[in-house]
């Protein structure tokens, strides 16, 4: 009797410390999912703060480069399409310094190879056409890759932001998207309404 005794507190300690072993196991894994949530979500933050230093270097390049397209451009319509996104761009870039603020960081520029292409192409259209019409569907032309490049950017900042709970970012990230798209829209309408056609008849004199 005393032997099966034995033989069974052997066994329902075996059977406790099973249990215990499962229940541990369960539970690591458990802390492991955790874990890796959370080491996803510091990455995409991560990716959130790298990608808004970028747009904010490309935004302060755009001010030194939509002068020079305006002084390039022979449309008084072109011309003033480009200075009211020049003063919109400045907002934009202070819009961004909030968005920096929100998220507790600070506003730092990281050079934009894509912004730093595209302001490059737009040069050299303007280098090879002689001003005229020709030379102003060129700007259009420029203009409107890059403001692709940004309703891209901020389109993808602002989802960024809404997964990251960053509701206030989200607002004044949306409203510069809003405004690019806008931007873009005049462009198109500068393009066909008139200046496509101007550079057209330009080839046919």
């Amino acid at each position: 009797m005393a032997t099966t005794a034995k033989k069974t507190t052997a066994s329902k300690a075996k059977s406790t410390a099973s249990k215990s072993t499962a229940s541990k196991s369960s539970s690591n894994k458990s802390d492991g999912k955790v874990k890796a949530k959370s080491t996803a979500a510091a990455g995409l933050r991560e990716l959130f703060i790298d990608s808004l230093k970028d747009i904010y270097w490309a935004e302060k390049a755009l001010t030194k480069a939509l002068p020079k397209m305006a002084k390039n451009a022979a449309s008084e319509n072109l011309i003033t399409a480009i200075n009211d996104h020049l003063a919109v761009t400045e907002e934009q870039i202070k819009r961004l310094e909030k968005v920096f603020s929100l998220i507790g960081e600070k506003a730092t520029a990281k050079k934009c190879d894509a912004m730093e292409g595209l302001i490059k192409e737009g040069e050299s259209i303007m280098e090879e056409t002689e001003a005229g019409p020709v030379r102003d569907a060129g700007i259009i032309a420029a203009s409107q890759k890059i403001e692709h490049y940004e309703i891209a950017t901020y389109g993808t900042l602002a989802a960024f932001a809404t997964t990251l709970g960053e509701d206030d970012a989200v607002l004044l990230l949306e409203k510069t998207l809003a405004e690019e798209k806008e931007a873009d829209t005049l462009l198109t309408e500068a393009a066909y309404n008139t200046i496509n056609f101007d550079a057209k008849e330009e080839d046919q004199d």
